[in-house]
């Protein structure tokens, strides 16, 4: 099957105008002009390498979208799957909580319901649109949650752990104040009632004791197994080293430019949210991932809470360094697929599979189709089959991010 006439992202430079030829589910042939007889014209659209999404906390709010209230759990799965599709996502890992009850109430993040919805998504594996994997967010705190843990690495159900502690005062809460005005909003109390919530969290952790052996064991464990291990919310150099020293090699939303850059130092990789790309911000007032990104210490960008971020963010972060498109677009390709050890995806080139993105710039950016294993697993009823393509702008060189401009 031939695609042709779009504006193609490789890894190192953008074709303004070629096509690509697919085969058994796989890139097959890459061309720097179209062709003709294509079975899919683009009419000038981009086409991308798929979604590689390394953290994605939307499984839960699915399948529980409102506290207390639950739908039948494969259905919540089966309809994220096509939101995840939709967004041009072709892989993705649920950010799924071991959590204590200190952290958090109700059924949303109990162990036994994630455990539940992981033995879920492993049982409708074969009948999604994306690949889903598992992604294991423990909370240090927790140690409870281990042997559970201990026997999903074991079933081979978990790909990716990150090793995270939400006790206010540090990390992603170190504002304890903010974090305070935020829980009266989300509870609807007072001030001074979630001031005392948060004392008793604060007071819990300090009560809690060594967990050092407990996650020396952990990360043996994930290492054995091929699990990559992942640190949350590394706030100081001295967190920085102290997880990277227990095998960590990923930092996820580091919450300060000098963690980010003591993470590149070690030779972690580095992953913040496209909806922080997107509003140039983090909502909890920490490191701005456009800021991490124009200092060159940001390697990948996840969807976080909000899946539809990732394109638009990608086009933003284009504009702000050099090597335009085809390094912002390694954000969430290229670079996640290194990091997670997915060596038969993660760009458009021969031998790789032909997971891959349609979009268009303007008037907004959207996602028109998606093909995971060169299947259309979305597709918005835009994309035209060939001779009746209708060309979506110019690909004149001023309409092209730099990296295009020189090779044009």
């Amino acid at each position: 099957m031939w695609l042709s006439e779009f504006e193609i992202v490789l890894r190192d430079r953008v074709i303004p105008n070629g096509a690509v030829r697919i085969e058994n589910g796989r890139i097959a042939e890459i061309r720097e002009k179209p062709v003709g007889h294509a079975d899919i014209e683009g009419g000038g659209r981009l086409l991308l390498p798929g979604f590689i999404d390394m953290h994605g906390d939307m499984v839960e709010r699915e399948v529980e979208p409102r506290i207390g209230v639950h739908v039948p759990m494969r259905i919540g799965i089966a309809e994220l799957d096509k939101k995840l599709a939709s967004c041009g996502i072709t892989t993705a890992y649920a950010a799924l909580s071991f959590i204590g009850a200190s952290v958090t109430s109700g059924v949303l993040r109990s162990e036994d319901h994630t455990t539940e919805i992981i033995g879920t998504i492993a049982g409708l594996k074969d009948h999604l649109l994306v690949d889903h994997r598992i992604h294991a967010r423990f909370e240090v705190t927790f140690t409870p949650a281990l042997p559970t843990l201990r026997k999903l690495m074991d079933a081979g159900r978990l790909h990716l752990i990150s090793l995270m502690d939400h006790t206010p005062g540090q990390g992603q809460y170190r504002d304890v104040e903010l974090y305070i005005a935020r829980i009266a909003k989300e509870r609807g109390m007072s001030v001074a009632a979630a001031s005392e919530v948060v004392g008793k969290r604060m007071a819990g952790r300090e009560g809690q004791g060594d967990v050092l052996n407990a996650l020396q064991d952990l990360s043996a464990r994930a290492q054995a197994a091929g699990i990559v291990l992942a640190s949350h919310d590394d706030d100081t150099l001295e967190k920085v080293e102290l997880v990277h020293g227990l095998g960590a090699a990923l930092s996820e939303f580091p919450v300060t430019l000098e963690a980010a850059q003591e993470a590149r130092r070690l030779g972690m990789h580095t992953a913040m949210g496209a909806p922080n790309a997107l509003r140039g911000e983090s909502y909890s007032g920490n490191l701005s991932a456009r800021q991490a990104y124009e200092a060159g210490l940001l390697d990948m960008l996840a969807s976080d809470y909000h899946p539809a971020s990732i394109l638009p963010a990608v086009l933003g972060l284009a504009e702000l360094r050099g090597n335009g498109l085809a390094a912002a677009a390694a954000l969430t390709s290229a670079n996640p697929a290194n990091a997670l050890g997915l060596t038969d995806r993660g760009a458009i080139e021969p031998g790789l599979l032909a997971d891959l993105v349609v979009a268009d710039r303007h008037p907004v950016p959207r996602v028109r189709a998606t093909f995971r294993a060169g299947r259309m697993i979305y597709g918005d009823g835009t994309l035209a089959p060939a001779g009746k393509a209708e060309r979506v702008g110019p690909v004149a060189a001023e309409r092209l991010p730099a990296a295009a401009r020189e090779s044009a």
